[in-house]
């Protein structure tokens, strides 16, 4: 069977998770989202991981979801899940009050518009990213004078930030509302992507209480408090920390830089199904 370069997550998931689970008299069992004829009903809960074809497949992965929902609890959600499948969920969040990237928002990508683009935002270089997309699939770095790459999806344009390739990211993970662990994911290879397929490293990371404070922020100003959360930041020109996006959907949670989450995610479950 082949598998994807970045499958080694889905496993250390799975091995954080089942023992702890274990330990709570719950049992984890691995489900394709998309298998035929599945009974979503003889579970307590479904907890979506790993699934790395839904912005190829939206519509069928929320139809999917929807018949999930109504057989057994989702986690997390299906309106939390509708809502951070399309990165315009930061709009929302900047006008109560998170400090974002600057972007602009292109249904469609030309010279044109990219030139537009390029004034708006001040500046020589940029990140065009699927606002419906993750794992940097579909993503281009493009410089002015640049020949255009096809892009056929609705796009997110953002000024390349240069503190990717210096100083990384930053991840805050949170289960239930709470923090439980931080690393930095720095790129490697000459490329800016900080992702595993891209040969991307993860670090541990111990924030200040001012960082931990910024990531927490973006975690109140949700309407419903996620079983889980991740967090990603960019260090911005004036030093703070800026918000790249909210995962709620994909939780590859970084286990190895972790100390107790297996335990601190089955506590949240029994605690949300009242095991």
């Amino acid at each position: 069977m082949n598998r994807r370069a970045d499958a080694f997550e889905h496993d250390l998931m799975l091995a954080e998770l089942q023992p702890a689970f274990a330990a709570r008299s719950m049992e984890i069992r691995e489900v394709c989202w998309n298998a035929p004829d599945v009974d979503w009903g003889r579970f307590d809960a479904a907890i979506i991981g790993t699934t790395w074809d839904y912005w190829d497949r939206r519509e069928e992965f929320l139809d999917t979801l929807t018949q999930v929902a109504r057989r057994t609890r989702l986690f997390n959600p299906l309106d939390q899940v509708r809502w951070n499948i399309d990165k315009r969920y930061l709009n929302k969040l900047e006008r109560e009050g998170a400090s974002t990237i600057p972007s602009v928002w292109l249904e469609s990508v030309d010279v044109a518009s990219l030139e537009r683009a390029f004034d708006e935002l001040g500046c020589d270089e940029l990140v065009v990213k699927r606002q419906i997309g993750a794992n940097a699939e579909g993503q281009h770095r493009i410089a002015r004078g640049d020949k255009i790459p096809e892009m056929t999806e609705a796009m997110l344009v953002q000024a390349f930030q240069p503190t990717i390739e210096s100083e990384g990211e930053y991840s805050f993970i949170f289960i239930d509302g709470s923090a439980s662990h931080a690393l930095n994911k720095r790129p490697s290879g000459g490329d800016y992507r900080i992702q595993s397929s891209y040969g991307g490293l993860e670090f541990d990371y111990r924030p200040s209480d001012p960082e931990w404070s910024a990531a927490q922020r973006i975690v109140d100003l949700l309407d419903e408090t996620p079983l889980y959360a991740r967090v990603d930041m960019i260090r911005g020109p004036s030093h703070g920390l800026l918000l790249m996006e909210i995962e709620l959907i994909e939780p590859y949670l970084y286990p190895e830089q972790a100390t107790n989450l297996g335990a601190m995610l089955a506590e949240a479950v029994a605690g949300r199904l009242e095991v």
